[in-house]
């Protein structure tokens, strides 16, 4: 399988300080691949690097071309960033802030996918009207998924989709995604705390320890190493 994104020696910075050492992760077409590790590690950082929102140098790649700018390249390139705190336009209602998701495109089926995402989340067909600032954190959750799937991405980045989320609700984020890649062929790169929902979700994984890859392979290989899950996984 080709890989989709290919990240090469990728560095970051924060002023003087050096977020991520070198690391380089790949995400073959139709997969989805899990960053895990602990707070400081470097995951939101990675996520940002290509977004282009934060210093950065080495090498990335999507569909083997380089990708360079900022987050409005990265969008028009095919990467839809769902950060970390969701992000939802709260004074905007449900279905405004769908149409945003869209504005890098110029066909006329934004109306068409805005019922898409209605059968991924059902809820929207009835709550279209509805400020997005009234929703439970779980629906923003969801609203902000839903929106950045608006953009037909090649590439969906979503930085701790569980976080501060009952478990019901990370299970149902995660069943959509999965049932996104499996029938759509969408790419998905997750940076996740939840070691196991994440390894359960990704074919593929990789532990960053202080801004480097520790560890990499298939999730079942890492799930299966006692080490590895003591040492980076925490259970």
């Amino acid at each position: 399988m080709s890989a989709l994104l290919e990240l090469r020696g990728l560095e970051a910075r924060y002023g003087p300080v050096q977020a991520l050492r070198g690391i380089s992760i790949e995400v073959p077409e139709g997969s989805v691949v899990a960053v895990l590790g602990a707070n400081g590690a470097g995951k939101t950082t990675t996520l940002r690097a290509v977004s282009g929102t934060v210093r950065r140098s080495g090498e990335i790649l999507l569909g083997g071309k380089p990708l360079r700018g900022g987050p409005e390249a990265a969008a028009k390139a095919g990467i839809a960033h769902v950060p970390e705190g969701r992000g939802t336009f709260t004074d905007l209602s449900v279905v405004e802030n769908l149409r945003l998701g869209a504005y890098t495109r110029r066909d006329r089926s934004v109306k068409a996918d805005v019922e898409r995402m209605a059968e991924y989340f059902p809820w929207i067909r009835d709550r279209g009207d509805q400020r997005a600032g009234t929703l439970s954190g779980g629906e923003q959750q969801m609203l902000a998924l839903a929106r950045a799937l608006m953009s037909r991405p090649r590439l969906l980045m979503l930085d701790e989709p569980s976080l501060g989320l009952a478990p019901l609700i990370v299970r149902e984020i995660f069943r959509i995604v999965r049932e996104l890649n499996e029938k759509e062929g969408l790419a998905v790169l997750v940076v996740e705390q939840d070691a196991r929902i994440a390894l359960n979700a990704a074919a593929t994984a990789y532990v960053l320890e202080v801004g480097r890859v520790a560890v990499s392979g298939s999730s079942a290989e890492l799930r299966d190493d006692e080490a590895v899950r003591r040492s980076y996984l925490g259970y």
